[in-house]
């Protein structure tokens, strides 16, 4: 019997190496492919859109908010992985019952660093979490080189919207808000989670970044927002790269690289 702590300083009892697994995250059914999980992993999300070969190939046991538990018990799993944000308290508490469930809870880079290491040594591949935790890192002191030697850091202020009507923002506490300290972006909203947007007149509003997911925000938002705050300036960005915590990470420092050359 080996024991692990997840995330939420839970204990995990596992009896041997888990082989049957069933993701309830995007972001980290993308990291147990990166892991190279392959066979081991047999139920997803039908948000867990990458890979796309598992999505194609894989048992689909509902979303992150309803999750079909019956689905989930059929494949008799030794382990469940979720996130406390992202699954349902409900839904974990029925899924405790069929196996032990791995939860993760993340707001910042370094806790999904974290993550990565935890379920490394759980999954028994320490070897690819060490390496893609070493990429990781290397990537974003490119950003934080990027920041410092090769642009003119300005306070730029950044409503980040992921939802239209009503309009809804990546507040503070989010992983999001701490992606936008990583570019050495201000986030505009002072308020906890995800708030209602409200104009501040204090507090200039630079940017308005309309994120391409969870709402698919499209060029007619682009208008609709850029005619709204004729002083800011509007775009569309990457909501991926902002907000999955798994092994995307890695991707995320060119992309910022790339947006922070249009903004600053």
């Amino acid at each position: 019997m080996k024991i692990f702590r997840d995330q939420m300083n839970r204990t995990i009892r596992l009896g041997a190496i888990p082989r049957r697994i069933v993701s309830l995250v995007p972001s980290q059914t993308e990291l147990l492919f990166d892991l190279g999980l392959g066979e081991r992993v047999l139920g997803i999300t039908k948000f867990c859109i990458h890979p796309e070969e598992w999505f194609r190939s894989k048992t689909r046991v509902g979303g992150t908010k309803n999750v079909d538990i019956e689905k989930v018990k059929a494949l008799q799993p030794d382990l469940i992985i979720g996130n406390k944000e992202e699954n349902s308290k409900e839904d974990i508490e029925a899924l405790e019952k069929i196996a032990p469930v791995w939860m993760s809870d993340i707001f910042t880079l370094e806790d999904s660093i974290e993550m990565i290491n935890l379920l490394g040594g759980a999954l028994c591949v320490e070897d690819e979490s060490n390496k893609l935790v070493g990429l990781i890192g290397a990537e974003f002191q490119k950003l934080q080189h990027f920041i410092q030697e090769e642009v003119s850091v300005k306070s730029l202020n950044v409503a980040y919207f992921i939802w239209k009507n009503p309009d809804m923002l990546a507040g503070k506490n989010t992983f999001i808000d701490d992606m936008l300290r990583k570019c050495g972006l201000n986030n505009y909203s002072d308020e906890e989670r995800y708030p209602i947007f409200k104009v501040d007149n204090n507090k200039s509003l630079d940017y308005i970044f309309l994120s391409s997911e969870p709402f698919p925000f499209k060029d007619k938002e682009v208008d609709h927002y850029s005619k709204s705050y004729p002083n800011s300036n509007v775009l569309i960005v990457d909501g991926e790269c902002f907000s999955w915590y798994g092994s995307r990470v890695k991707l995320a420092p060119n992309y910022f690289i790339e947006l922070l050359k249009k903004v600053i």
